[in-house]
């Protein structure tokens, strides 16, 4: 009997449960352990599951009670031409999807962009934000909560900043609702995604809240932060890098590349992401930026939850003097180049490619990047999707490609 067989044999028993696997042996036994049992449980056949590159003690911090690793195609796109603020020079994406014709879409608009001499891009504001929720007793008492907390927005700060070498606290909003007190703190979070940053930060700035005034603490997610939710909030005030990326596309080069009009792409822009969004009463004006972002992180070890807040996106096309301007704004694009997914070998490698791994000198300016060039490649995927629109070839490209 193998080592791994032993232990899913003690799990059977219950002498051992499937969290404690690795207190007896090295990560990638135990994972091939409880592969071996839900083999015997289910019938499945987990062969492919379980031949995975890396080692699995590479992953503690990432996943638990792990089996394997789920493999998703990864492909590229470009390369690109990004003059961002912090991103400047050619780029290849790194894309992993399930959905065939996405790179192939996306890559003619990179084209597009490239031809075209580049695209603009600038994180316009970094903020990652938390939002506990407190108790008080009536609205009087919120009222004294709210004006201890402009009062004393430096104590928070302290209290905040005292947690973390890294996370700078930029400001703190308060939100009444009856007899609740909401606290929505924004941090700068330099190269970090920084959730796990913001929330042991505002722990203790809710210490403080609660030592100095009659609230008392709910929750230390309030909802209104908003993580992993549909929220017109961050729509508005943004959460994560707010990113925007434009560029000016000659009309023959929409007619070679796209094969269309910049007539025809605008007015596909309004009719469907504009009047169609707002008729749909969405949070999104954009024809597809959640698959671009949706991909861009799982290639590069971001959270796929925040895709919900990093698709909260608007594309905007006009005609100027007979060409095409177009572009797309991601109010909530929260990224990291450190931490969390990012330090998966995979993800790292796809990283590397960018050439944004790790931290950026200055502290900021690899997630600062990498926001300018995943917004530029959803830039790219907007035209060339408003494109195949505009040029009914939509339908014809996935037959085509055998999708």
């Amino acid at each position: 009997m193998t080592a791994a067989e032993d232990l899913a044999e003690r799990v059977r028993e219950g002498d051992l449960r499937l969290h404690e696997l690795e207190q007896h042996a090295d990560a990638d036994v135990a994972a091939e352990a409880r592969r071996v049992l839900l083999e015997a449980e289910t019938g499945a056949d987990l062969s492919t599951v379980g031949a995975y590159a890396f080692d699995a003690a590479a992953a503690d911090s990432n996943v638990e009670n792990m089996i394997g690793a789920a493999q998703v195609p990864m492909g590229v796109v470009g390369p690109v031409r990004v003059e961002g603020g912090a991103a400047s020079g050619e780029y290849y994406l790194p894309l992993a999807t399930t959905e065939g014709a996405l790179l192939a879409s996306v890559n003619r608009g990179c084209a597009a962009v490239r031809e075209g001499g580049g695209a603009t891009a600038r994180v316009l504001k970094s903020a990652m934000t938390r939002a506990p929720v407190f108790r008080v007793a009536d609205v009087g008492e919120a009222s004294e909560v709210v004006s201890w907390v402009r009062a004393n927005e430096g104590a928070l700060r302290e209290a905040a900043e005292a947690t973390t070498s890294h996370g700078e606290l930029r400001d703190v909003t308060p939100y009444v609702v009856g007899d609740s007190v909401f606290l929505r703190f924004a941090y700068d979070t330099k190269d970090a995604m920084g959730m796990n940053m913001a929330t042991i930060a505002t722990q203790a700035a809710c210490e403080a809240v609660e030592a100095e005034t009659p609230a008392s603490l709910v929750a230390l997610s309030g909802n209104l932060c908003a993580d992993k939710k549909p929220a017109a909030i961050n729509a508005i005030e943004g959460r994560g890098r707010t990113v925007a990326a434009d560029v000016v596309l000659s009309r023959a080069l929409v007619a070679d590349v796209l094969k269309t009009t910049p007539e025809a792409i605008a007015e596909a822009n309004t009719r469907k992401n504009l009047v169609g969004s707002a008729k749909a009463g969405a949070l999104g004006f954009n024809a597809h930026a959640a698959n671009v972002v949706a991909a861009a992180f799982l290639a590069l070890g971001q959270d796929p939850a925040q895709v919900v807040e990093g698709s909260n996106a608007i594309t905007t096309v006009d005609v100027r003097d007979g060409d095409l301007y177009a572009s797309v704004t991601l109010a909530s694009l929260e990224v990291g180049t450190v931490g969390g997914g990012t330090r998966l070998p995979t993800q790292s490698e796809a990283l590397s490619v960018l050439g944004v791994r790790g931290g950026g000198d200055p502290p900021g300016s690899n997630a600062d990047a990498l926001a300018e060039v995943i917004a530029v490649g959803t830039l790219a995927g907007e035209l060339s999707l408003l494109g195949a629109l505009a040029s009914s070839h939509l339908a014809s490209a996935h037959e085509q490609l055998g999708r």
